[in-house]
């Protein structure tokens, strides 16, 4: 792959060395592309990802996704840090218990509020400036591929963390949705639906009572890790037309954990 074409791709939430933005971010960059990785603020963790992805001119932004102001700002950095962008991958998330039994009435407005925020408006209001970018571009919008970051939760529900859950669920509708607006302009959307996968976040699970039950409920007999999911949405942002025929795709990536 020339510089000339190799692609450009935006990877929201992708600066914890071992999360699963950052797998995104190295599967792309093995390609060959140009990959911003995207922060909220621990900028020394996404230079750390940065640094580490092979190939050369990639880049870091910076923002709150779940800020209306923030996020034009964070794309149009992506944009002049990579000289345009035809791939988005919305995978900023936000995860916080939240039993509906337990949890005060302020902070249960407080942390559904926030999730819905950053998980759904926040790839939402990303796609809005991937799409209008693709289609004021001179080359045309052809080619562009959006990928949405959802959930297993989406489906089996998630009682800890509901809105979780919800926002996870209204990814796989919102890319479902653009896939079908976004079909006559070429650009192909689908999303992706992890169940559980080994992180820093979730290795303390792992490492307790609790994780004997969770790799028990895995028919492979292993969780996922990071590079799973990533390989996955590295083949629908490929340019290519089987890429673009899964366009309104909801792939699940749980190793039979759920079937629906």
């Amino acid at each position: 792959m020339t510089a000339d074409h190799r692609r450009r791709v935006l990877v929201t939430g992708a600066s914890r060395t071992t999360g699963i933005g950052a797998a995104i971010a190295a599967v792309h960059a093995e390609r060959g592309d140009a990959v911003a990785v995207h922060c909220r603020a621990d900028t020394a963790a996404g230079e750390a990802v940065v640094a580490a992805l092979p190939g050369d001119g990639h880049t870091l932004v910076v923002g709150d996704v779940g800020d209306p102001e923030q996020a034009p700002r964070i794309f149009d950095d992506a944009v002049a840090g990579l000289g345009g962008v035809d791939v988005l991958v919305n995978n900023s998330a936000v995860h916080i218990e939240h039993p509906v039994a337990t949890t005060p009435w302020e902070e249960w407005q407080q942390l559904w509020r926030r999730t819905l925020d950053v998980n759904l408006l926040g790839a939402a209001h990303l796609s809005w400036c991937f799409v209008h970018h693709l289609l004021g571009r001179p080359e045309g919008s052809r080619g562009g591929r959006l990928v949405m970051v959802g959930s297993r939760g989406g489906y089996r529900g998630e009682p800890d963390v509901p809105a979780y859950g919800a926002s996870k669920a209204g990814m796989h509708a919102l890319a479902q949705s653009l896939a079908v607006a976004l079909g006559p302009h070429r650009i192909a959307v689908a999303a992706v639906a992890p169940g559980f996968t080994r992180t820093d976040l979730t290795q303390p699970l792992l490492d307790s009572p609790e994780g004997e039950r969770i790799i028990a409920d895995h028919p492979i007999g292993r969780i996922a890790e990071p590079r799973d999911v990533a390989e996955a949405v590295a083949w629908f942002t490929a340019d290519s037309p089987g890429s673009e025929w899964a366009t309104g795709a909801v792939l699940d990536l749980n190793g039979a954990s759920y079937l629906h």
